[in-house]
């Protein structure tokens, strides 16, 4: 993930350009990491620190769903729908 791709995902899903904290910007920026080392992990079945570290991300990206679905059910939904994940 380079700078260009971070910076589309914060004008994409923050408040303004300098909105990376929110839950939106952070669940949409684990879930670019995510795939990526998805796609890594295909080709390299052995590398178990990325597959650790790829583990932790998912934990850290649902623990932020969560927050998101109590505290902005709809801003949840619309992120989800957006994303393409969960179903």
């Amino acid at each position: 993930m380079n700078l260009k791709n971070k910076q589309e995902i914060i004008a994409k899903y923050g408040a303004n350009d300098k909105d990376t904290g929110s839950a939106e910007v952070q669940v949409a920026m684990l879930t670019q990491k995510i795939s990526e080392l998805t796609e890594h992990m295909k080709s390299n079945k052995k590398d178990f620190a990325t597959k650790r570290g790829l583990l932790m991300m998912v934990g850290k990206r649902k623990r932020l769903l969560s927050f998101l679905k109590e505290r902005n059910l709809e801003g949840y939904r619309s992120l989800v729908k957006k994303l393409g994940i969960r179903g």
